[in-house]
């Protein structure tokens, strides 16, 4: 690469002027053709890194070490650590762009749905399906009903490195998304409460908070793909059933 350079340097400094202005565009293209590589490279691990991070802190929580990551990743652990400098950095990251997507979703059902009723179970059946839920910021589901503060954190259910069964366990690592970001989708999800609460479709006690558990609580991680859909789908059928509201 040196002697590439010197030849360079000293074609621009010896040549007459045309040649010279040959010379350098020669050599900018040889450093494009150099670098360009190393773009594209740095752009697939950084995707690389985020797919396993919502795949490895959906299984275990947000507590899961960044070892898991570049593991999952298949990048060297100094790798994630180039492009987040701490763990708090990754998992706010993660942790946001759950926020965004649920906010879109929300926003979505709101959008398209006449009916409140079908608009809300729209938006459960979009994020449970989506995997949501394993990701959800612990803050988001501190909201109580009728407007009280319930601070008591939510576990999500998670499997048992190594083993197949079902176990709830909570995050030890606190994890903070965009307060306003965790805002706006606390405000979609209660326009969606809302309008099914006023409808007579949902039962009077149902908060903004139990609709989120709803989708935590819907969205175990399995094994299998098959099984945890129909797992899934399964279990918010059940859940629908208990918030909807029924005739006295």
């Amino acid at each position: 690469m040196h002697v590439q350079d010197t030849h360079w340097a000293s074609a621009a400094a010896i040549a007459p002027g045309g040649k010279t202005m040959t010379a350098a565009v020669g050599n900018g293209r040889a450093d494009a053709a150099r670098t360009t590589p190393l773009r594209v490279d740095a752009q697939r691990n950084l995707e690389h890194v985020l797919r396993a991070a919502r795949e490895v802190f959906g299984e275990l929580g947000y507590g899961a070490p960044m070892e898991d990551v570049a593991r999952r990743a298949r990048v060297g652990v100094g790798t994630v650590y180039r492009r987040f400098p701490s763990k708090d950095v990754l998992v706010r990251r993660i942790a946001e762009e759950e926020t965004a997507r649920l906010t879109e979703q929300a926003r979505a059902a709101l959008g398209q749905e006449d009916e409140p009723w079908s608009a809300l179970s729209r938006f459960l059946r979009t994020s449970v399906a989506s995997g949501a839920g394993r990701l959800l910021p612990p803050q988001v589901l501190r909201v109580g009903s009728a407007g009280s503060a319930e601070e008591a954190r939510v576990p999500q259910q998670r499997v048992q490195p190594g083993g197949g069964e079902l176990r709830l366990v909570s995050d030890e690592t606190a994890v903070v998304a965009d307060d306003a970001g965790a805002g706006a989708l606390l405000d979609v999800v209660g326009q969606l409460v809302e309008r099914a609460r006023a409808a007579g479709e949902l039962r009077a006690d149902v908060s903004v908070a139990d609709v989120l558990l709803v989708i935590a609580t819907a969205a175990p991680s399995l094994p299998d793909a098959a099984q945890q859909a129909a797992a899934s789908a399964r279990l918010l059928d059940i859940l629908l059933e208990g918030l909807r509201s029924r005739p006295a």
